[in-house]
């Protein structure tokens, strides 16, 4: 028995060393610690000042929404020929439809932002004298264009919104009747659909 059990004795002392390798000191950084990915990032709600004082939002990135926009419009379309070859599901066609119709209603907001800065802008100028009433019109003129647009995307946005909350809650309903859904699951379409009915 004593032969049989030196070898346990002589692997668990050739363990010991091991442990004792570990760094003793709890603040000093182990080999197989991760290196830190979250950076400090600097602060982005920069408000910026006009030259009479008054404080202005930064300006929306407009080219950057416009190709998020055409990049969206291109992958809705592709869904929708995925969907029709059974590559992807409906819903997942559907979604790429309503996220191009979303950033269509960010875009034409971002426009209006722009064309609301540009009156404020084109005002002082007038009231300095530096432009005449012409100038100033045609701000105003693009201003009214680009809320008219902007109140038009808005009202496709939420109407496709609420057309897909409904949809939603139609498949969630068949799908608790068919025994694969849950109740929980029909609740909160439901909930969606009343909240998105109330915003309308």
């Amino acid at each position: 028995m004593r032969w049989m059990a030196l070898p346990l004795v002589l692997v668990f002392a050739a363990a010991l060393p091991a442990q004792e390798e570990l760094p003793k000191d709890p603040e000093q950084s182990m080999d197989i610690e991760p290196p830190l990915l979250i950076q400090e990032t600097p602060n982005q709600n920069v408000v910026y000042t006009r030259p009479d004082g008054a404080e202005q939002k930064p300006a929306p990135d407009v080219d950057h929404l416009i190709a998020s926009l055409e990049k969206a419009r291109k992958s809705a379309v592709s869904g929708e020929r995925l969907y029709k070859g059974g590559i992807i599901a409906k819903v997942d066609a559907e979604n790429r439809a309503l996220k191009a119709i979303r950033l269509e209603a960010e875009l034409a907001q971002a426009k209006l932002e722009l064309a609301k800065q540009n009156t404020v802008e084109e005002q002082a100028r007038h009231e300095t004298g530096e432009i005449p009433d012409a100038e100033l019109e045609t701000a105003q003129s693009t201003e009214l264009a680009a809320a008219k647009e902007a109140e038009a995307a808005i009202a496709k946005k939420d109407k496709a919104e609420l057309d897909a909350a409904v949809l939603n809650l139609q498949r969630q309903k068949k799908l608790l009747a068919m025994g694969s859904g849950r109740k929980s699951e029909v609740n909160r379409a439901q909930e969606k659909v009343s909240a998105l009915q109330q915003k309308n």
